[in-house]
């Protein structure tokens, strides 16, 4: 090449996280969120949500997994980015199928990420996230976490 910047493997853009359906971007956002300051406004802000901090937590675990068994660093784009890269599309999918109940897919999703020794417990994480995302996906939109009495 001449020299012009190469995006790591796992980075590249594959397409925007506004194209995903609700728990699909939700499961992209929340895995950056693990992966930023537990002191970010952001993550404060998404944890206070019905199944945020879940979700939060579930990817947490799984990126701790992904980053000791990991076949290479799984890799994310920042926050505000409306990028997907490739290791979040194959999370984003992974989610779904956990959510569907198809986990011969989250499992083929999850080799991908890391051992095939840990796909299952990776999986378990994704099932774990995505019933999260999908409690925040039916919450209603104007809720507030706050009580309101008149």
């Amino acid at each position: 090449m001449d020299g012009a910047f190469q995006s790591p493997r796992g980075a590249a853009a594959v397409g925007q996280i506004d194209d995903l359906p609700a728990i699909e971007a939700g499961a992209v956002i929340a895995m950056r969120l693990a992966c930023s300051p537990p002191d970010d406004p952001a993550r404060r802000d998404f944890a206070a949500l019905p199944g945020g901090r879940t979700a939060i937590e579930a990817l947490e675990d799984l990126t701790r997994i992904c980053a000791s068994f990991g076949r290479r660093p799984l890799l994310h784009h920042a926050l505000s980015c409306r990028c997907l890269g490739g290791d979040e599309a194959c999370l984003a999918q992974m989610v779904a199928a956990a959510l569907a109940g198809d986990r011969d897919d989250a499992m083929a999703f999850a080799c991908l990420m890391a051992r095939a020794d840990m796909a299952p417990v990776i999986v378990a994480h994704a099932e774990r996230a995505a019933v999260a995302l999908a409690r925040m996906a039916a919450a209603p939109a104007h809720y507030s976490g706050a009580t309101r009495l008149h």
